[in-house]
C-alpha cells in the first residue's frame, strides 16, 4: 500500500490521491488501510514519502556500480537517465512523490513536511558519500549533493510542463563539468 500510495502521489499529487484509490491500486481491502495506517491518509502519505527517499538513496550505489568510468558527472547523468527513459517510454505523467508531497502539504501538514525533509536528507547522505568517494572534498560533498538533487527536481518539473526530456539533457550537460571540477578531474577547471 505504501508503494501504491507513492505511485499515485507521484502521478496525481497528495490532494488527488484518495485512500480508496490506494487500496484499489494495491489490490488490498479498504479495511486494511485503517488497520495498517491508524493515522489515516497523513500517515500513509508520510510512509510513502519515507519509502521514496529510501528508494532514491538506494539507487545511488546501483548507478555507481553500473558506470564504466565513475565520475560525479557520470553519476548525475545516470540519475537523469532514469527519468529520461521513463519519460520517453511512459510519457510525462509522473514526477517525484517527495516533491509532490512537499508542494501539496508543506504548509498544511507539519508531519508531511518533516517526512519530505527527512526523505531528501536520506537521499542526500549516500549521494554526498558517493561524491566524496569520487574525489569531491568531504566538506563540499553534501552541498554538491543538494545541488544535484535540486537541479534534478527542477528539471523534472520543467520536463513535465514542456512534455519534453530536453530540460533533463540540458542540466546533465551543463552541470556535468562543474561536478567533475569539484572532484579535480583532469580536463576540468580546478575547484575554487
Amino acid at each position: 500500500m505504501v508503494f501504491s500510495a507513492a505511485q499515485l502521489i507521484r502521478r496525481d499529487g497528495v490532494n488527488a490521491t484518495g485512500m480508496r484509490e490506494v487500496a484499489a491500486h494495491a489490490g488490498a481491502p479498504r479495511g486494511s488501510l485503517q488497520h495498517y495506517f491508524p493515522g489515516g491518509k497523513e500517515q500513509l502519505v508520510n510512509e510513502a514519502v519515507t519509502w521514496a527517499g529510501r528508494y532514491a538513496a538506494g539507487r545511488i550505489d546501483r548507478f555507481l556500480a553500473a558506470l564504466p568510468e565513475p565520475s560525479p558527472s557520470a553519476l548525475f547523468t545516470a540519475m537523469i537517465g532514469q527519468w529520461t527513459r521513463e519519460y520517453d517510454t511512459d510519457g510525462y505523467g509522473s514526477g517525484c512523490p517527495v516533491a509532490a508531497a512537499t508542494v501539496d502539504c508543506a504548509e498544511s501538514a507539519e508531519s508531511t513536511r518533516k517526512a519530505a525533509a527527512d526523505a531528501f536528507a536520506t537521499w542526500n547522505a549516500p549521494l554526498a558519500a558517493a561524491l566524496a568517494g569520487l574525489g569531491v572534498p568531504d566538506a563540499q560533498a553534501p552541498a554538491l549533493a543538494t545541488l544535484m538533487i535540486s537541479t534534478l527536481e527542477g528539471a523534472l518539473l520543467i520536463a513535465r510542463a514542456e512534455q519534453s526530456s530536453a530540460p533533463l539533457h540540458t542540466v546533465a550537460r551543463e552541470l556535468g563539468p562543474l561536478l567533475d571540477s569539484c572532484a579535480g578531474l583532469p580536463g576540468t577547471p580546478a575547484a575554487g
